[in-house]
């Protein structure tokens, strides 16, 4: 058997990593501006800063895994590309909502609501494929 590598979700892995990686400056960021080495001591700044990169850390990876089964099970490359682009629109939105307000905002709502959308779309033609093909 041989492994089959899921390059497309690996691609949106690396745009999200790179998000990921921006999002924890800014954490690092706000604790050195604000002195503040655990929780966030009261800083609405960096708050906002730790609710963005928790939010992105509970939601993406799941989302990849997902996206990664249906793609080395047979989801068509197009459809890939469509799930990781939707995913990544998502985070970037959700994170631009949480770093301007802890309140609801139009991205973070859009964000959430896109990246439920992706992750059960995608569990759902796992579970399809799994019911007729096996």
């Amino acid at each position: 058997m041989s492994a089959t590598v899921p390059w497309i979700t690996a691609l949106y892995a690396a745009l999200l990593g790179l998000l990921a990686a921006a999002l924890t400056v800014r954490v690092i960021l706000g604790r050195v501006r604000s002195g503040v080495q655990a929780g966030d001591g009261g800083d609405a700044q960096l708050a906002q800063a730790i609710r963005a990169h928790a939010n992105l850390s509970e939601q993406v990876p799941v989302a990849l895994l997902l996206i990664a089964l249906a793609e080395i099970t047979g989801a068509s490359g197009a459809v890939v590309h469509a799930l990781g682009a939707a995913l990544l629109v998502a985070r970037l939105a959700n994170a631009w909502g949480l770093s301007h307000s802890l309140g609801p905002t139009k991205p973070r709502q859009a964000g959430a609501g896109l990246t439920v959308l992706v992750v059960t779309v995608t569990a759902l033609m796992i579970l399809f494929r799994w019911v007729t093909l096996r």
